[in-house]
C-alpha cells in the first residue's frame, strides 16, 4: 500500500511540473485579477455600475416591502441588477443599436448573431423587439377583463378616450424640447398608464428610451392611489363627488361574446397598426365569455402571463443600462410620465364635467380619472373617493366602464403613433 502512494505521489509531481511549463501561473492569475467585477469599478466610468445597482436595490425596495407593482417591478428591477454586474455580459446593448439590426447597414447582424454571441438576457430580449412579449400579455389581461360595465354604458368609451389626452399632449410637449418625433410619442404613451402598450410602442419607435419608459410607466401604475386623488379634489366640488349613479343593466351573454370580435374588426379596418394589441387582448376576453375553452382561459390568465411577465420584467429591466439610464434624458422623461399620467387624469375628469352640461342623468365626475387604463385600481381610486364624500356612493362598477375602455384607449393611441411615425 505504501508503495502505491508513494508512486501516485510521484505521478503527481510529474503532472503537475509539466502543466508547469506550459502554464504561466502570472498571467492566468492577472487575466482573472482584470475579470473582476469589482476592478471593473475603478477603471473609467465605473463608478455607474455602482450607481445603478443601488438603484436596482431601491426598486427591488419598493416592489418588496411597499409592495408597488411587485409582479413587474421585482423582475424589472433584478434585470437591471443583472445587466449592470460588471464582467457578467448578460446583456449587450450594442447588439441592438439601429445599424445592427438595419439589413443595409454594414455593420448588420441577424438575430442568428445574437443568438450565438449574446448573453442569456439578449435572447430573452428578441420576445420584447419582436413584440411578443407585450402581445402575449394582453391575451391575459383580456381573459380577465370584464367589458359588461363599458357595454352597459357605451358612454365610458368618450371617457376613456379622453383620458388618452395625456399622452398627445406629453408627445408635443417632448417634441417641443427637442426629444424626437419619436422618442416623444414614445414618452407620451406613459400617460396611457398601460406597461405592455408603453413597451410595445418604444421597443418599436425608441428601443434605447425602453429602460427609463418602462420603469416610469410601472412606477406611475403603481403610484395611481397617490397621484390621482389630489388631482380628483382640485378639478371637481364636494357637490360633485357626492352624485349617485344607478345600477348599470345587466349584460347578455350574447353581448359579451358579440363585443371582441366587433371590435377587433372596426379597430383594425380602420388603424391596422393596434390590431397586435387589440387582437390578442380581445382574443383573451372571447376565450373567458366564449365558456367553451375553459381550460385556455385559465392557462392565458395564469401559467402563460406568470411565464412572460417574468421574461418580459427581466428583459425590459436589462435595457437600464449605466451607459443609456444616468442620463438627462431619463430624469427629463420621469417628469414628463408624471405630467403625462396627471394630465391624462384631469382629462378624463374634465370631460365628464362636459358631459354633465347635456345630460339629465349626471355622472360622477370622479369615474372620469379611471380613464387611465391602470385595471382596476384607478376605478377602485374613484370608489375611494366617492365614498369620502358620500358613502352610500358606489361607484365601482361605473368607474370599470372607463377604466377598460382606457385599455382600449391607450392601445388605439399607439396604433395612430405608430402609423404616423413607424
Amino acid at each position: 500500500m505504501r508503495k502505491i502512494f508513494c508512486l501516485l505521489f510521484m505521478l503527481m509531481l510529474v503532472s503537475v511540473g509539466c502543466f508547469a511549463e506550459s502554464f504561466n501561473f502570472g498571467e492566468a492569475a492577472e487575466q482573472f485579477a482584470n475579470g473582476m467585477g469589482i476592478v471593473q469599478i475603478f477603471q473609467g466610468d465605473g463608478w455607474k455600475y455602482l450607481v445603478m445597482v443601488a438603484l436596482a436595490c431601491f426598486l427591488l425596495y419598493l416592489a418588496i416591502k411597499k409592495q408597488y407593482e411587485p409582479l413587474l417591478l421585482l423582475p424589472i428591477a433584478f434585470g437591471m441588477l443583472l445587466t449592470n454586474l460588471p464582467g457578467a455580459n448578460m446583456f449587450h446593448t450594442e447588439m441592438w443599436n439601429d445599424e445592427f439590426l438595419n439589413p443595409d447597414s454594414p455593420f448588420y447582424h441577424s438575430y442568428r448573431h445574437v443568438l450565438a454571441e449574446g448573453g442569456l438576457l439578449d435572447v430573452l430580449y428578441i420576445g420584447v423587439k419582436a413584440g411578443v412579449y407585450p402581445c402575449l400579455i394582453f391575451i391575459g389581461v383580456g381573459a380577465m377583463t370584464d367589458f359588461g360595465p363599458l357595454i352597459a354604458n357605451p358612454k365610458s368609451f368618450l371617457l376613456g378616450a379622453a383620458a388618452q389626452l395625456g399622452i398627445f399632449i406629453t408627445f408635443i410637449t417632448a417634441h417641443a424640447l427637442g426629444f424626437t418625433s419619436t422618442e416623444a410619442a414614445s414618452i407620451g404613451i406613459i400617460g396611457g398608464a398601460d406597461g405592455p402598450t408603453s413597451i410595445f410602442l418604444t421597443t418599436k419607435l425608441a428601443p434605447h428610451l425602453l429602460g427609463p419608459i418602462a420603469i416610469a410607466a410601472y412606477s406611475y401604475m403603481a403610484l395611481v392611489p397617490v397621484i390621482q386623488p389630489p388631482i380628483m379634489r382640485l378639478l371637481t366640488t364636494k357637490k360633485e363627488r357626492m352624485i349617485e349613479m344607478k345600477q348599470l343593466r345587466t349584460v347578455s351573454k350574447t353581448e359579451k361574446i358579440i363585443f371582441p370580435i366587433a371590435i377587433t374588426i372596426v379597430v383594425a379596418f380602420i388603424l391596422p397598426d393596434a390590431a397586435p394589441l387589440i387582437g390578442c387582448l380581445m382574443l383573451g376576453n372571447l376565450m373567458k365569455e366564449s365558456g367553451v375553452v375553459e381550460r385556455l382561459a385559465k392557462t392565458v390568465q395564469n401559467e402563460l402571463m406568470n411565464i412572460v411577465v417574468i421574461f418580459l420584467g427581466t428583459t425590459v429591466g436589462a435595457t437600464a443600462t449605466a451607459g443609456t439610464f444616468l442620463d438627462i434624458k431619463t430624469i427629463s422623461i420621469l417628469c414628463m410620465g408624471i405630467v403625462a399620467f396627471g394630465v391624462a387624469t384631469a382629462g378624463g375628469i374634465i370631460f365628464a364635467k362636459i358631459m354633465n352640461l347635456f345630460l339629465k342623468e349626471k355622472i360622477n365626475p370622479l369615474i372620469g380619472s379611471a380613464g387611465v387604463s391602470a385595471v382596476p385600481m384607478a376605478a377602485r381610486v374613484s370608489q375611494t373617493e366617492g365614498q369620502k364624500a358620500n358613502p352610500r356612493n358606489f361607484l365601482l362598477m361605473h368607474a370599470m366602464g372607463p377604466n377598460v375602455a382606457g385599455v382600449i384607449g391607450s392601445a388605439v393611441a399607439a396604433g395612430i403613433l405608430l402609423s404616423m411615425l413607424g
